[in-house]
């Protein structure tokens, strides 16, 4: 089996991004599974242009985005992406997409098949904090997110994949006040836990795992 994990360019004048930190701390095999990674741009469509680069290139079973999120506490599992490019700020190239789709023959949205309830369950295991999420937002990890479940839909359907959000790492909050942090080593435990979920679980456990907001 292979698991291909992405993670992000630093951007919005960050100097890291705790995504392809803590990915490329991670072993090159999990759970029997080898660990492939590739670290991305943060660039509207090019980011999908290159996963979809090493999709080709590796045939994985499992691909795996990983994202920073500012202002979460917690690892968040996301459960489904939106048709919706809605940038807030440029990306790393200047682009800033308002309201457009992500793929016009797409659907409005795309659910992860990867067991998300389960993956947060076994973050949650390890002490800590880890939630599924049901916004990805509609920027760049969104847009990944989308494009990776819009081509297992159209070409890979025997493929699995998902997107995880990751807080910022306490370097990157010493000028951010009543911003919440996790060090990177916890980032790579949960990380770990997750894909180890995703590996060795078909089918999701069936637990409470919604959210009133």
């Amino acid at each position: 089996m292979k698991v291909l994990l992405s993670g992000f360019e630093p951007f919005e004048q960050e100097s890291v991004n705790p995504s392809f930190e803590a990915v490329k701390r991670l072993e090159t095999t999990i759970a029997g599974a080898a660990i492939l990674t590739v670290e991305l741009p943060t660039v509207f469509g090019k980011a999908i242009n290159m996963i979809h680069e090493r999709i080709e290139q590796e045939r994985p079973d499992i691909v795996i985005g990983v994202g920073q999120a500012n202002g979460r506490c917690e690892i968040g599992i996301e459960k489904v992406a939106i048709n919706l490019n809605d940038a807030r700020i440029p990306d790393d190239a200047g682009q800033q997409p308002i309201d457009e789709p992500i793929f016009a023959d797409g659907d409005t949205a795309y659910f992860s098949n990867l067991p998300v309830k389960a993956m947060a369950a076994a973050i949650r295991a390890q002490r800590l904090p880890a939630a599924v999420s049901y916004s990805a937002g509609t920027f760049v990890c969104n847009h990944l997110m989308y494009g990776v479940l819009y081509l297992i839909a159209k070409h890979y359907p025997a493929m699995r994949g998902g997107f995880i959000h990751v807080p910022f790492i306490p370097e990157q909050v010493l000028d951010k006040k009543h911003t919440p942090s996790m060090s990177l080593p916890d980032i790579v435990i949960g990380l770990r836990c997750a894909i180890t979920a995703a590996i060795e679980q078909n089918e999701d456990i069936h637990i409470a795992g919604g959210s009133l907001a």
